[in-house]
């Protein structure tokens, strides 16, 4: 089965560039786009330990006359032949069930608001659901199309930092793009702490191979330390989700960087496997 990426198609010209993001992304990754043009403004999507109800709002439902129309030529520009899933499975007259065995899903920062609603600072919260359940990593787009050109993991040691690396090493396979590490460095540790931890996952050849800067900061504010950071790079972060709060939030460092930052993401949460390829 081809690996794949999960695209909730939305016919308006913020759509358009949301969906330009999952093609660059699906090009250089040799991802198949699978295309859903939505006909209600709500679905679910069951996954292991949670079923997530996405509500959308009225503008997925724009113009659905030329909603795939729009969506393959703009996909078949860039050489991809892309699939539209038709929901086979409903819960209720007006809400499709989903499937959730893809490899990667975009989302712009918040799929249930209206887009002049959205500042940089918000991800949205069905969004936040979908990071925490998933086994998938999820792309969030910056609100207009623009290329990335390597990719930044955030790294502080810990699992969903391991699973952020992860996730850095294997777009390095896919596309052949160096990667650089982020690590603000807390209380007394030293980058050999760091290493211990990299080498005990097993990652210390992918680092050899693939790592070629690691912007390592013993002080400054995190916030101000995040201006050595390209703006044309791929954020990869990693989401931790257990106890009240933290479902509802990423982690301090995680909020600034997805408040300041106007780069594309790509979250792996708690749940997400590697799947290496």
């Amino acid at each position: 089965m081809d690996t794949q990426l999960f695209h909730i198609f939305r016919n308006t010209p913020t759509g358009r560039e949301t969906f330009l993001q999952s093609i660059y992304f699906c090009t250089l990754m040799g991802v198949a786009p699978v295309v859903y043009v939505p006909k209600h403004t709500k679905f679910l999507m069951y996954f292991e330990k949670d079923v997530v109800q996405v509500d959308l709002d009225g503008s997925y439902l724009t113009a659905p006359e030329t909603a795939e129309k729009h969506a393959r030529a703009l996909a078949e520009a860039e050489g991809l032949d892309p699939g539209f899933y038709k929901p086979k499975n409903f819960t209720a007259s007006t809400l499709p069930d989903i499937p959730v065995d893809f490899d990667f899903m975009c989302c712009p920062r918040s799929i249930s608001d209206l887009t002049s609603k959205i500042g940089l600072g918000h991800i949205g919260s069905r969004v936040r659901r979908i990071i925490q359940s998933a086994h998938f990593p999820v792309l969030i787009t910056s609100p207009s199309f623009r290329k990335w050109n390597s990719v930044t993991v955030f790294f502080g040691g810990s699992t969903n930092a391991v699973n952020a690396l992860h996730l850095g090493f294997r777009i390095a396979r896919k596309t052949g793009m160096k990667v650089r590490l982020f690590t603000q460095v807390e209380g007394s540790r030293t980058r050999d702490d760091y290493e211990k931890v990299i080498k005990e996952n097993g990652l210390g050849d992918d680092m050899e191979r693939y790592v070629d800067d690691w912007l390592l900061f013993f002080g400054g504010k995190f916030e101000e330390n995040l201006y050595e950071v390209p703006h044309d790079s791929l954020l990869l972060l990693g989401a931790y989700g257990h106890g009240l709060i933290r479902d509802i939030l990423f982690g301090s460092k995680m909020e600034t960087i997805q408040s300041v930052m106007p780069n594309n993401l790509m979250v792996a949460g708690p749940n997400y496997v590697d799947r290496g390829a």
